[in-house]
């Protein structure tokens, strides 16, 4: 695509907008121990309630949290599209979310350019150092490649901002990071969330004088719900990279600490942990490149979904599942029955996943065949009356195709797990731009290592990588697989739908469901995203959200013998509904991860 698109305007905008209130009703279901009426927090504190659903016109924006929210609908507001909004957004939950996401990981930008009427996708995934070898983490559990400095991938999301603005944007990146300098500097209100998040941690962060120092209280506790947390050190860091874009990350200062802090984690001492070095040097930071892909295209029932090619798996997987229940009537199945071809569907597409997906630098990944409809009818034909039993043998995409269930390729192996945090986000502006866009740091906490005096938390992304000889096994300068699957769906050259979820390997299967959801049952995309989630990923159990445990489809189910493991959440999906007359729904989870919030420009009235 040629530059500069979404016009050639560039304008600032102010380090404090202020947002009105937004009237639409819901649709559906460091540290500082100063209070927080005591602290002005900056970026539209207070000015909006929390809601998980808004409609209207002019532009909309949907995150995990109010501020990043408010952030992006200023900037719309401002004069600013849809990719300026998501940045800084995404800078703000850098600093209020900074366990799921932040400029220490990377991820995955899909774009939709409505003046060229292009879909284009920005890839910052993490990648290994150049001393990385395939037997790296032979001998090491798992639990000692999470926490450490093994596990850090080079990052990629400032990378990755700067390659969106240049390519999208009408705003400069110095501007897009005032709200999250300012945020940063005066202190966000720990919620609920966030208290139980670090105490889901508090071993790992104890483990870190650096971590401690940041999320701890003096005292190495949880910070109290209502306190006020301030990150001055990661409102320095703000600024370097405001003043020196990607340059001031990748080299200098910030990269030497990064290096040092991989090659020598900060352990504190008495730490029972056993904390293992990393092998990320400066040149491997100086030499990270974020990169445009063509996005992975397929198609359902009239509908043409745009998602992330590899090293994401989103795309194919979601394609694939999808491409495979299209043979049946979903929508007109009994319920049960219609969610029974679908984790069965979802069931071999993971296991094609597995066997097939990885960096397409290092591996030829089949992604015409793994999205064709002859492979899915040739996959179909796998799906019985009765739950299958993992881990099934994945196919064989290549041409011709054999719809007689004839044998399978070899047996899959174990994938590696992936963490269960991440966070999307999902915008949309006044032009028609799109993005839907989803980071992370991988589990929550990341590795759990705050770099020394620049506020941030490091990734533990190579974790992602499976054992060789897996198509995802390790590789110098090698991407680790992704689940990640920021989704558009078009009706003809019309955007439909944009969404997207963390939740780890969980997030094709919530992205899935949603869209049965919308497009096979009828529901309304903010019904879709509250209904309660299953996932089934070629595993001998479902998991399962304890709402979903109790419906009569339950029941039906396990009389088909699935079994199912009860998780207390699955994902924490947001998105947007694009209807009539310019109309837009934003839509947030209404309980998941604390409730998310949806903001429009022009909010409807009544």
């Amino acid at each position: 695509m040629p530059s500069p698109p979404f016009g050639s305007r560039r304008l600032p905008i102010p380090a404090l907008p202020i947002l009105a209130v937004v009237a639409t009703l819901l649709a559906c279901l460091t540290t500082a121990a100063a209070p927080a009426a005591a602290v002005d927090q900056g970026q539209g504190a207070g000015q909006a309630q929390k809601q998980a659903v808004a409609s209207g016109t002019g532009g909309a924006a949907a995150t995990v949290d109010l501020l990043a929210t408010e952030t992006a609908v200023d900037v719309l507001r401002d004069g600013g599209n849809a990719v300026d909004a998501a940045v800084a957004a995404a800078a703000v939950l850098n600093v209020v979310e900074p366990y799921s996401s932040g400029i220490g990981g990377g991820g995955f930008m899909v774009v939709y350019d409505a003046e060229r009427k292009r879909v284009g996708t920005i890839d910052q995934r993490e990648a290994a150092p150049a001393a990385f070898r395939p037997d790296v983490f032979a001998g090491i559990p798992f639990a000692e490649r999470v926490t450490s400095g093994l596990g850090v991938g080079v990052p990629g999301t400032v990378a990755g901002w700067e390659l969106a603005l240049d390519r999208y944007g009408t705003t400069p990146l110095r501007s897009l990071l005032q709200p999250a300098i300012r945020i940063a500097e005066r202190g966000f209100t720990v919620d609920q969330t966030f208290a139980d998040q670090t105490a889901a941690n508090l071993a790992r962060f104890r483990a870190f004088t650096s971590t401690r120092a940041v999320y701890l209280t003096p005292g190495g506790e949880v910070p109290p719900v209502g306190s006020v947390l301030r990150n001055p050190d990661m409102a320095r860091t703000l600024r370097l990279i405001a003043r020196g874009g990607g340059k001031a990350f990748y080299e200098g200062e910030i990269a030497d600490a990064i290096a040092e802090t991989v090659a020598h984690p900060p352990v504190a001492p008495g730490t029972t942990l056993t904390v293992r070095p990393g092998l990320m040097t400066g040149d491997d930071l100086a030499r990270y490149q974020a990169l445009t892909r063509a996005p992975a295209r397929s198609t359902y029932r009239g509908l043409t979904l745009y998602g992330m090619a590899p090293p994401s798996s989103g795309g194919s997987t979601i394609g694939e599942t999808l491409n495979i229940v299209e043979g049946f009537p979903m929508g007109g199945l009994p319920r049960a029955e219609a969610l029974h071809d679908w984790l069965e569907a979802s069931r071999l597409a993971y296991a094609d996943r597995g066997r097939y997906l990885g960096d397409p630098a290092f591996v030829d990944v089949p992604l015409d065949g793994l999205l064709s409809k002859g492979f899915a009818a040739e996959r179909r034909c796998h799906i019985g009356p009765s739950a299958a039993t993992s881990p099934v043998a994945p196919g064989d995409p290549t041409p011709p195709y054999d719809g007689s269930c004839g044998a399978s390729a070899r047996p899959a192996g174990e994938a590696a797990p992936e963490g269960p945090s991440t966070t999307h986000l999902t915008v949309a502006d006044a032009d028609g731009n799109v993005v839907a866009y989803t980071f992370t740091i991988e589990q929550t906490g990341g590795s759990g290592i705050v770099v020394p005096g620049y506020g941030f938390l490091l990734n533990n992304e190579l974790t992602d990588f499976d054992d060789p000889p897996s198509a995802n096994a390790p590789a110098a300068g090698k991407r680790p697989r992704s689940s990640i699957s920021p989704t558009l769906v078009f009706d003809g050259r019309r955007p439909v739908l944009a969404l997207g979820s963390p939740g780890g390997a969980t997030i094709i299967t919530t992205v899935e469901q949603i869209l049965l959801g919308v497009v096979d049952f009828g529901l309304s995309l903010p019904d879709a995203i509250a209904a309660p989630r299953i996932s089934q990923r070629n595993r001998t159990v479902t998991d399962a959200e304890p709402a979903f445990l109790t419906t009569p489809e339950a029941a039906a189910l396990r009389a088909r013998q699935h079994a199912f493991a009860a998780v207390a959440e699955i994902g924490a999906a947001t998105g947007i509904a694009f209807g009539p007359g310019e109309r837009l729904t934003a839509a947030a989870e209404p309980v998941r991860r604390g409730g998310g919030s949806a903001l429009v420009v022009d909010p409807d009235q009544g």
